[in-house]
């Protein structure tokens, strides 16, 4: 009885989990992105992407369709962003994974 307690407290988290998850969107900024990008831009097209603070950064030479996913898989976000910079506020720290063409990319926020 206790193990289909927990079981079903752990669904219940997965559940609200995803609402939250669905308010995640990405804005495009001007601000001046530093620090070291977790891929090498000379081997993705010139994409840079970052990751501090619970956001994830991209900058992009060109429009890309970007997706965003938990370590478990589980998709964050799915977006096609324009030249430029773009934020994704995640809210909380993790591991994801970045995934932009045949670019996949982990991120620790």
């Amino acid at each position: 009885m206790r193990r289909l307690v927990v079981i079903l407290a752990f669904v219940l988290a997965l559940g609200f989990g995803n609402a939250a998850l669905a308010e995640i969107q990405w804005h495009e900024t001007n601000r001046e992105v530093q620090g070291k990008t977790w891929n090498d831009p000379r081997t993705s097209d010139g994409i840079k992407i970052y990751g501090s603070n619970g956001t994830i950064t991209i900058v992009t030479p060109m429009r890309i369709n970007v997706r965003v996913y938990t370590i478990l898989g589980q998709m964050v976000s799915q977006a096609t962003l324009q030249p430029g910079t773009s934020e994704l506020r995640l809210g909380s720290r993790g591991i994801f994974l970045v995934r932009i063409g045949n670019l996949t990319q982990k991120v620790a926020i």
